[in-house]
């Protein structure tokens, strides 16, 4: 059924964001149907990209001297017709050019103000820095903390183009701005938002970060085990790219295939997909008369295993990861890596083509999935564009088309802004601060791995009640299966059932007659199969929004909608790792998660939006993102092309340190330093370090090595920060969890400033654990809840069925029936 309207209609919104995460934000909510005007100064934006016109589509063009009291008076009566106002500067920087949102907020109470400064407000060392996306990025370890592969090839710190903080704060803000909005439709009252681009970075690495103690030495790869080796024995990090690859997982890697282009295999963990692999590779066979073990139970200690390994064990010793890759590797060069794609994807095995961002912005898929649009742009003509974020299958062609970026002025803005505006309840006094956002909200979760769990978890914070189903028998081994859901469970209740039994059924039904939202990560072929298509939900349910992600997966169908793949695979065909590793020599983005956790934020906002859509409609939705729609957002600086376009030359490779000599890492006479600075800023640099001989036209690369060498890194910092000029020392996440851990304490951290973790010392799992906390969205009144940390498989299952009015003696023969369970294991993490 399509919808009467774009949820966000008569949303009116007044944007005075630059660079890169504001604009986004904006740009998702005027994707959704809101009235954007964008405010820009009166000589344009600040950030001079051709991606402005991928950031500003949808939205009305006004500019404004803020300085100028003429101006800034037409950019007060604005606001008064607004919904919502969203900057991106320094903390206090609009309120000492005269919008205060506190006052603002004072005079109506109905608005919604958000703030995106790179450094939390309440950071009293870092506030008034000046945050680019690499001294963000820089001073919270995301180029020093760049995976095993780069501490084996000593290199730290390393650099990568993609702005992470930026991705991943346009997701939670424009999240927080739903809710609020959500919130408001009930109580008529808004709320003052804090986004930091750095806690939302902290919150993307979030995998990267978080330390179990005693872990299992079943858990640790061949890289780490190589890196412990070297350290004990004083050994060099400095192995080459190709002996590296020896050191990777078989089913975890690049093959080069017959046309000398490459192909990344991902079936780690997973026992199906691994043994199809090698089926369709032709080799099963062979392994197994050469006595390949297959262990059934891969969730009991290895002491108690029937073999020494299995495939869908990760990672597989070295043993049988060197005989398996032996045999990969010539199977690959049988075949071009585009046919191995189209084998792997119809054979639902995950894997895909190693491809550019150039390629995969113009590829027939991409392109015939709605993933990329095609833009009639006013300045570059037809522009191919990332396609949205987000979506509802209902109205999905309605973001197809968007309009270009058009100029107004002040009159006609005024105007579109009291046409536009809705109706909202009267405000009502609401004394009880405890309450999330999301309070009364209640998710049924069948997902797995990471994006499509994360999703709701990223719910529970703001008071959403999620209830986590998952089969008796698990999918995956424990590395997948349990080590990730240390982040991805927390505030779960975990139920064991195998919902595809007659009687398993029917607790899935009663859950979700009072459930607002299903949530699965599946390709669109499985969704009637598990009786979760519209007409079967709606019989149970008529209220029910069920929401859906997958690898994938566009705004419409294609020939790859029904392929599987994980956030690695998206990474290989999207451009990711070409750019990361170079085009020849590919290389996994180093941070965990790269795309799956943000694709979790924007599983969440597509949940947010749809309920919001309800609640005003009463209309029901079917919400949609993918991995591949969010490989989109965070290349959204070169993922774009048309007709004269420059050359896709941003850094790539591992020798890339920067952007240009203005903007890179140098050493300094005791560690490192990254500049971050500009051609406008080149007469005050070469003032401040006296090279005024030399032009732009100069080698400067040269002469800053030998200036910086000179001096320790703190005598730069000092220097820069004095004269307001980008700079930052490439600090690890060791440091940052090392000088701002505190013992769990039941709050989120979002008064310490711009880092905050928190120790669980009776953490369920028995493991001293410390992970970064929840903290990067911050309502000024909306409560906002440090949940539990995540619960044994199963450890749920009785008190939820009880709930459902099943006795203990039913629940008994449901569990000796194995139609529910109580655990995978006896073990929370399965050890040795």
């Amino acid at each position: 059924m399509k919808h009467s309207q774009l949820p966000l209609k008569n949303i009116n919104v007044i944007d005075f964001s630059q660079q890169l995460a504001g604009p986004a934000v904006a740009m998702i909510l005027a994707d959704l149907g809101a009235n954007v005007i964008r405010v820009d100064p009166l000589d344009g934006p600040m950030w001079n990209n051709p991606a402005n016109e991928v950031l500003n589509r949808n939205k009305s063009l006004l500019r404004l001297d803020l300085k100028n009291s003429a101006d800034l008076d037409k950019a007060l009566e604005l606001i008064k017709g607004a919904d919502v106002v969203l900057e991106s500067f320094r903390p206090d920087v609009m309120k000492r050019l005269g919008i205060d949102f506190l006052e603002l907020r004072k005079e109506n109470p109905q608005l919604i103000t958000l703030s995106m400064p790179g450094f939390a407000s309440n950071d009293t060392l870092r506030r008034d820095w000046k945050a680019t996306e690499a001294v963000v990025a820089a001073t919270s370890g995301a180029f020093s903390d760049m995976g095993y592969n780069r501490i084996l090839m000593g290199l730290n710190p390393s650099f990568s183009p993609l702005p992470l903080g930026s991705s991943y704060a346009t997701t939670q803000a424009a999240s927080a701005v739903i809710m609020a909005l959500y919130s408001r439709e009930r109580t008529g009252l808004g709320d003052h938002i804090e986004v930091p681009i750095v806690a939302a970075l902290m919150e993307g690495l979030s995998y990267n970060s978080y330390v179990i103690e005693n872990l299992p030495d079943r858990y640790k790869t061949m890289r780490e085990h190589e890196i412990t080796y070297r350290l004990d024995n004083s050994i060099p990090m400095d192995l080459s790219y190709t002996d590296l690859q020896e050191y990777l997982d078989p089913f975890y890697r690049t093959y080069k295939c017959s046309d000398d282009r490459y192909f990344y295999c991902v079936c780690p963990s997973h026992r199906n997909h691994a043994k199809r692999a090698l089926k369709a590779l032709g080799i099963y066979d062979e392994l197994i008369a050469e006595g390949l073990p297959e262990v059934k139970d891969l969730h009991a200690p290895v002491s108690k295993w029937d073999g020494e390994t299995s495939i869908g064990v990760y990672p597989l010793p070295k043993k049988w990861a060197d005989i398996i890759s032996k045999k990969m590797k010539a199977a690959f060069l049988t075949k071009t890596s585009e046919e191995w794609g189209v084998i792997f994807g119809k054979g639902q095995i995950p894997g895909a083509p190693h491809r550019t961002t150039q390629e995969w912005v113009n590829s027939e898929y991409s392109v015939e999935s709605g993933l990329i649009i095609e833009v009639q742009d006013t300045k570059f003509g037809v522009m191919k564009q990332p396609g949205p974020i987000v979506w509802f299958e209902e109205n999905a062609e309605a973001l197809l088309s968007p309009s270009p970026a058009k100029d107004i002025t002040y009159e006609d803005a005024m105007t579109s802004l009291f046409k536009n505006k809705s109706t909202l309840p009267s405000p009502v006094v609401v004394n009880d601060r405890s309450r999330g956002w999301l309070e009364g909200v209640k998710i049924v979760d069948l997902t797995n791995v990471i994006a499509g769990p994360h999703s709701s978890s990223f719910l529970t914070r703001f008071g959403a009640e999620v209830i986590r189903l998952d089969p008796i028998k698990p999918m995956y081994d424990p590395l997948i299966g349990t080590f990730f859901t240390f982040q991805t469970n927390m505030g779960k209740q975990s139920v064991l059932v195998d919902i595809m039994s007659i009687e398993g059924r029917e607790i899935f039904n009663q859950l979700i007659k009072t459930a607002d939202i299903v949530l699965i990560n599946a390709p669109s072929r499985q969704v009637e199969p598990l009786g979760l298509d519209e007409e079967s939900l709606h019989s149970i349910n008529s209220n029910l929004i069920f929401c859906r992600l997958d690898c994938f997966g566009g705004p419409r169908g294609g020939t790859k909608t029904d392929y599987i793949g994980y956030d690695d695979i998206i990474q290989a065909n999207s451009g990711i790792m070409s750019r990361f590793g170079g085009k020849d020599t590919p290389e996994e983005h180093a941070h965990l998660g790269t795309l799956d956790v943000n694709c979790g934020f924007a599983g969440g906002l597509s949940m947010i939006t749809a309920l919001y859509h309800r609640l005003r409609t009463g209309e029901t939705s079917r919400p949609r993102t993918s991995l591949s729609a969010i490989a989109n957002l965070v290349q959204i600086p070169f993922a774009y092309d048309y007709e004269g376009r420059g050359e896709f030359d941003e850094p790539s490779g591992r020798g890339a340190l920067g952007y240009n000599a203005l903007s890179h890492f140098y050493e300094t006479s005791d560690s490192w330093l990254y500049l971050d600075s500009n051609e406008s800023e080149f007469s005050k640099l070469s003032a401040i370090l006296d090279f005024s001989s030399l032009s732009l036209n100069d080698d400067l690369s040269c002469k800053f090595k030998s200036i910086f060498a000179s001096k320790p890194t703190s005598y730069w910092l000092d220097l820069f920060c004095e004269y307001d000029i980008a700079a930052a020392e490439p600090l690890t996440i060791e440091y940052l969890r090392e000088n701002y851990s505190r013992d769990a304490d039941g709050e989120v951290g979002t008064d310490l400033g711009s880092y905050a973790f928190s120790v669980y010392s009776n953490h369920p799992s028995g493991h001293v654990v410390t992970q970064v906390d929840h903290y990067a969205v911050r309502p000024t009144f909306a409560s906002i809840k440090a949940v539990a940390p995540a619960e044994k498989y199963g450890h749920s299952t009785i008190s939820v069925l009880q709930n459902l009015g099943y006795s203990l003696e039913d629940i008994e023969v449901l569990s000796e029936r194995k139609i529910v369970g109580m655990g995978w294991c006896d073990q929370y993490l399965p050890g040795d």
